[in-house]
């Protein structure tokens, strides 16, 4: 008999080897054994997400959200939906939301930088790169914004400071 769990781990597996259409079919059918887990919401909307359905994502991540209103990894799932979308001002409600929830969060930190970069206001993104890299002092992405954005703001000794530090860094942190 197959269970959620073992749904959900298949699901997990078949997005991670890019078939998220086929992922997408075990995450439905064990929300029909599960309809109140809000994780396997998330793991259903990250593969929407995939395939380029941003309306069902949200819909997913927003299910997800209403079992569990403190899922951090919803809330950034959403804002970067609307940071692709450029709908600026939702994806900083939605990173507003996840560092609510969790101010530990370096991808939250990181995530909000980056629209404040895009935006062209560098010093706020300077500081939620900082606060990124203070939480995972080697967290590649976070030291790379760092880095250009001490750049954008003529820091040069501090981006050269990072670049060193990312140099120092064999394999990516992916969170």
């Amino acid at each position: 008999m197959e269970t959620a769990v073992f749904l959900n781990n298949s699901g997990i597996a078949l997005t991670e080897a890019n078939r998220p259409n086929d992922a997408i079919h075990l995450f439905r059918k064990a929300l029909g054994i599960e309809p109140e887990n809000p994780l396997l919401w998330m793991n259903l909307g990250i593969a929407q997400q995939r395939t380029g359905d941003y309306e069902e994502a949200i819909a997913s991540f927003e299910k997800a959200l209403d079992i569990d209103s403190s899922l951090a990894e919803a809330w950034l799932s959403i804002g970067l939906i609307y940071y692709e979308m450029e709908e600026f001002e939702l994806c900083r409600d939605c990173y507003d939301w996840a560092l609510f929830y969790n101010d530990k969060n370096p991808k939250a930190w990181n995530n909000k930088g980056v629209l404040f970069f895009t935006e062209g206001n560098y010093e706020d993104a300077r500081s939620c790169f900082e606060e990124a890299v203070s939480l995972m002092p080697h967290y590649y992405d976070a030291l790379y914004n760092l880095r250009d954005v001490c750049r954008e703001l003529g820091d040069y000794r501090a981006a050269a400071e990072f670049e060193r530090a990312l140099s120092g860094i064999s394999n990516r942190n992916i969170l």
